[in-house]
């Protein structure tokens, strides 16, 4: 073992500069763990909204969609027919990364009751809709009936619908399709959701997709647009370009313009992707910040421990230490203040993150947050990456004060007190 290691080990922080030294280094202590608290929830709870809010994005909206090429998601003039579409996807090598397929129906609407209405979009979907996500939001009733003999009049709205119309499950109400004419259908309120998403719970009516084919005059092969979810969301880009292609070599016009126009879930819901990549650059904020604000705190607690060491130092000097070696000496007595605000830093923002995990006891408002709690997602890699980032930038931040201990003079210090 090194010499100055050995002394290092030996020597305690605060233990020769009286009751005021000794606080002074715990005030700093205490400053580096709530830095390192503060860096450490940060990063699980942004990382924790991004997986949240995403997850609730890709569970929603399907994955990849396949559209008319002339069609528009605001009109919803165009449609397809499934046959056309589904039955190559499912005999390609692709149909191996898929979870779900099916048709889906869209179509503006007005619901209204005695006293009240509202723009909806009637969303009509099939039996082969993955509707796991959906029944893990419903708040009240129950889904729609899709078998072949059911009640097509049979929609679940949602909770922020529910409240402002004043609807109950088991409520009729009328829906109203504008065309060329006005549509007018009864449709049972049997169920009401919450996803939290306002853009999507103040839009959409879930029913039976034969309600639309009904009014738009379709056969039950017809429908708006085909969508796909993957088994992995890092698939989803891949495949949408491998659905295009696929479409394109094989439907496409007499001009050999493709029939068919492929959309995937980032294209379609770009504001809260982009937003989630915002708060990636507020981490960073964060981070860099308590980081300029920690190395302050670092450099004031080493020439703290200089100075209530400094007839060692002159000890040493006149012993024959060179410089270096006084100042490792003193360095590596730094990093133990560093490495015991490490562990009490973890420990803490860990168990705190832990805690909020299984228990949700940080609310937010769920209008403004897309989440009615404060998410947390442990990302133990990217832990242990900010510790070893911090040991190192601790130790380069050190280098610089450390210097200073040169300057002192064995002759000097038999007369510092």
């Amino acid at each position: 073992m090194r010499y100055e290691m050995l002394i290092a080990r030996r020597l305690r922080p605060g233990g020769g500069g009286g009751r005021s030294s000794s606080a002074s280094l715990t005030v700093a202590v205490i400053g580096m763990v709530l830095a390192i608290m503060v860096m450490v929830l940060a990063i699980t709870i942004v990382t924790g909204f991004k997986h949240e809010i995403s997850s609730k994005i890709y569970n929603i909206d399907a994955h990849i969609k396949v559209a008319d090429a002339g069609y528009s998601l605001s009109t919803g003039t165009n449609n397809v027919d499934e046959r056309d579409i589904i039955p190559r996807i499912i005999s390609s090598p692709i149909a191996d990364s898929i979870a779900s397929i099916a048709l889906v129906a869209e179509k503006p609407a007005i619901f209204k009751t005695a006293d009240n209405f509202m723009g909806v979009i009637y969303k009509g979907c099939s039996q082969q809709y993955d509707w796991q996500y959906i029944a893990s939001c419903l708040v009240d009733g129950r889904l729609p009936d899709m078998d072949d003999d059911a009640d097509m009049s049979e929609v679940i709205i949602s909770k922020m619908m529910a409240s402002q119309m004043r609807i109950n499950t088991g409520d009729r109400i009328y829906t109203y399709f504008i065309d060329e004419k006005i549509k007018v259908r009864r449709s049972t309120v049997v169920g009401i959701y919450s996803t939290d998403l306002e853009e999507y719970d103040k839009a959409y009516v879930i029913g039976n997709i034969r309600a639309i084919q009904n009014v738009n005059g379709w056969n039950k092969h017809t429908g708006t647009y085909v969508g796909i979810n993957t088994l992995r969301t890092s698939d989803i880009e891949p495949l949408s370009y491998s659905i295009f292609t696929l479409l394109a070599n094989n439907c496409a016009d007499h001009y050999g313009r493709p029939l068919y126009y492929v959309t995937e879930t980032h294209g379609n819901n770009v504001a809260y992707f982009s937003w989630l990549g915002l708060l990636d650059m507020n981490v960073i904020v964060i981070i860099v910040l308590i980081a300029i604000v920690s190395a302050f705190t670092l450099i004031s607690a080493l020439l703290m421990i200089v100075l209530e060491r400094i007839n060692m130092i002159g000890i040493l000097k006149t012993m024959g230490a060179c410089n270096s070696s006084i100042r490792r000496i003193f360095i590596y007595l730094t990093q133990k203040l560093i490495i015991k605000a490490l562990i009490i830093g973890n420990v803490a923002s860990i168990g705190l993150a832990l805690l909020q995990q299984h228990f949700h006891f940080a609310r937010l408002d769920a209008q403004s947050y897309y989440i009615p709690y404060v998410p947390v997602e442990i990302d133990w890699g990217v832990i242990a990456l900010l510790n070893v980032g911090i040991i190192i930038i601790s130790y380069l931040t050190l280098i610089t004060p450390s210097l200073a201990i040169s300057s002192i003079k064995p002759s000097l210090t038999a007369k510092f007190e």
